[in-house]
């Protein structure tokens, strides 16, 4: 179960008084329902003294900054910010850490922390996903669980195959280690390192977090270190193949159930039940001077300065009190987080104070001391106010289309006039007669790859001027890197479902970066749809097969060992009920997409969208021939019937998790 607001402030000024900072996940996607009360838990977070909030949501961000407009935004990687220019737009957008992908090689973080305006985080242990975070739809299409969401059933866990047979874990990868390689991201400029541990044992956390803060300090990392690691928790080994470049089959397994390491697990809770494990070093100043009342003042290494009074000391009968002793009662700080690193004191000649009250006053230095640690910021708290609400287009829906190879254009797609045709930018490149097929009512958009490293900047720029050349002046973009990709090289943009558009503010983020439409996500439910603010004009995805996943590991080649993703028949992966997944190459790139096995179909449905506000409905077309799409446009402009068999209604009526 989550932290309540009682546990959480708790939880806050527990680690603040040991001086470590807390950071509150806010990373998945909310609806316009849910965004009041989450801001009610925002500000609530803000008061409790939170020090940064992780956001994936544009929604969620805006919301943030109107709530509490100076608590510190950290971009979560389901943002999935991969480039300079995606960590550049989060700069933008107020963020002051962004979280990268963990696809990226050392040389793409390193060329992104040189450049950065703001801090870098960088994964350095724990699971990793088979799909660009923020990209991943598969258990939400296949179970209702959306990783978007924060539910994740985790199914890339579970066993896949070709042909007929499941029996194989190609979606599985090992967990993530860079135990040997901090001192390099620290060279870098990566400012901090993240272990993913949810829903892991208490005794994970304390063996990985021990280590990793050893090698910080300074130790040097052996393999008796590597080998508690695995034994607590791995899935066949560890992997550092993205970080290396070197992705591949090595990377790939399954967790398996050893046998229990009693003393690794039994020496891990000792060190969080038997006593403090962080002491914070503090040092005393005393003055018990003749006839004044008895002073103590404790500073820590944050330059907090506690000051408490005790009694007048008395003339001394036998033994007079030293500053060894004196030394000694401030020293006995056991059962606090505090150790005593120094004691200066000035203490008059034949005085005796009692060492009930020398102990009373270190407790009460302590005490405050703790009260100012754990004391919360002052930040501005606002009211929420909902967004404008828009109410979107009227009048007769538009018809956009989307295609993967200009071969799929058929005279009678032309004949249709959609508004727009959507179609990947190296396809365009290489089918520079296309602009001159189009009539005047349709209009020509490049479809931009949903991940573009840094490193590959150069041949999109290339591209980019290419189709400009021909005359396109519109992309299609899933990113928010490539908002800014898009811009710089002077087209219009369109917002893609990569960007996850799930509520109002989300769109009204959209309205200011000047977006002339956006894909809203097919993660949500029809009277979601109905009721978002139309803030620029919306389109939503009623034919096609979804994407479910985007890899930069090919399970193709992982498989093959030649990759093949490009032929002209697809792949299929096949899980254990017989569902078969196409595989192929996302154009423009060597990374690879996994698709829904059955097509979305709401062909038969358009009317339901009439008086939603919409701006167009899109067919996407992917492994279909020319036949296959001139029945499907023949069906949206006479009606369709629904096929069970073939297709699937998606996630518009029975929504997400």
């Amino acid at each position: 179960k989550n932290f309540s607001r009682e546990e959480f402030a708790a939880a806050v000024s527990y680690c603040h008084l040991r001086g470590a900072k807390v950071y509150l996940t806010l990373n998945t996607l909310l609806t316009d329902r849910e965004l009041p009360e989450a801001a009610k838990y925002a500000a609530d977070a803000s008061a409790i003294g939170a020090d940064a909030v992780l956001v994936q949501d544009l929604g969620v961000l805006r919301m943030l900054r109107q709530v509490s407009p100076d608590l510190p935004l950290h971009a979560s990687t389901q943002m999935t910010l991969h480039n300079l220019d995606g960590v550049k737009q989060a700069a933008d957008l107020g963020l002051q850490r962004a979280v990268l992908a963990r696809e990226l090689s050392r040389d793409q973080i390193a060329y992104i922390c040189e450049r950065s305006p703001i801090e870098i985080e960088v994964f350095a242990h724990g699971a990793l996903c088979m799909c660009y975070s923020g990209q991943c739809f598969l258990s939400s299409v296949i179970g209702g669980r959306s990783g978007n969401r924060g539910l994740c059933a985790q199914p890339c866990r579970l066993k896949y195959g070709w042909g007929d047979k499941a029996d194989e874990y190609p979606l599985s990868l090992k967990d993530n280690c860079l135990l040997s390689y901090l001192r390099e991201l620290e060279q870098m400029g990566v400012s901090s390192i993240k272990i993913e541990g949810r829903m892991k044992r208490p005794e994970y956390v304390a063996v990985v977090t021990k280590a990793y803060r050893t090698a910080l300090d300074g130790k040097r990392v052996t393999e008796e270190d590597l080998r508690e690691l695995e034994a607590v928790f791995s899935r066949q080994g560890f992997t550092q193949g993205y970080y290396e470049g070197k992705t591949g089959a090595d990377m790939f397994g399954v967790r398996q159930e050893p046998e229990e390491n009693r003393e690794l697990f039994a020496a891990a809770r000792a060190t969080y039940e038997s006593g403090e494990n962080i002491r914070i070093p503090t040092r005393f100043y005393a003055m018990i001077r003749r006839d004044e009342p008895a002073q103590l003042a404790v500073e820590d290494d944050a330059g907090h300065v506690c000051k408490a009074n005790g009694p007048i000391p008395e003339e001394a009968q036998v033994r007079a009190l030293t500053e060894e002793e004196l030394a000694e009662r401030l020293g006995k700080t056991g059962g606090t987080p505090y150790v005593c690193a120094q004691v200066r004191a000035r203490i008059d000649p034949g005085l005796m104070l009692p060492a009930s009250a020398i102990n009373a006053m270190r407790r009460d230095a302590l005490a405050i001391l703790t009260a100012q640690r754990g004391r919360a910021p002052k930040r501005q708290i606002n009211a929420y106010n909902p967004p404008a609400l828009y109410d979107g287009m009227s009048g007769e829906l538009q018809l956009t289309i989307s295609v993967r190879q200009v071969s799929q254009i058929t005279s009678r797609m032309l004949a249709l006039r959609p508004a727009v045709l959507y179609v990947p930018l190296e396809e365009l490149v290489e089918h520079p007669e296309l602009p001159g097929l189009l009539g005047v009512e349709t209009q020509l958009a490049a479809i931009l790859p949903r991940v573009v490293w840094s490193g590959e900047n150069q041949r999109l720029a290339q591209q980019l001027r290419s189709v400009y050349a021909m005359g396109v002046r519109q992309l299609l973009v899933g990113n928010l890197g490539q908002v800014r990709i898009a811009k710089a090289a002077g087209f219009a943009v369109r917002g893609d479902f990569g960007l996850n558009i799930f509520n109002s503010r989300a769109m009204h983020y959209l309205r200011a970066q000047g977006i002339d439409s956006q894909l809203l996500s097919f993660e949500m439910t029809l009277p979601q749809i109905r009721d978002v603010s139309k803030a620029v004009p919306a389109e939503v995805l009623i034919y096609g097969r979804l994407p479910l996943m985007l890899t930069e590991n090919c399970v193709i080649r992982n498989r093959t060992g030649t990759c093949s993703c490009d032929s002209a028949a697809p792949v299929k992966l096949t899980d254990r009920m017989g569902e078969e997944f196409p595989v192929l190459k996302d154009p423009g790139t060597c990374r690879s997409v996994i698709y829904n096995g059955k097509k979305l179909y709401l062909i038969d449905k358009k009317e339901a969208f009439r008086g939603m506000g919409l701006w167009a409905l899109r067919l996407s077309f992917t492994t279909e021939n020319p036949g296959e799409i001139d029945t499907i446009l023949y069906q949206y402009h006479t009606g369709g019937v629904f096929d069970a068999g073939s297709y699937t209604r998606g996630l518009y009526s029975r929504g997400v998790e």
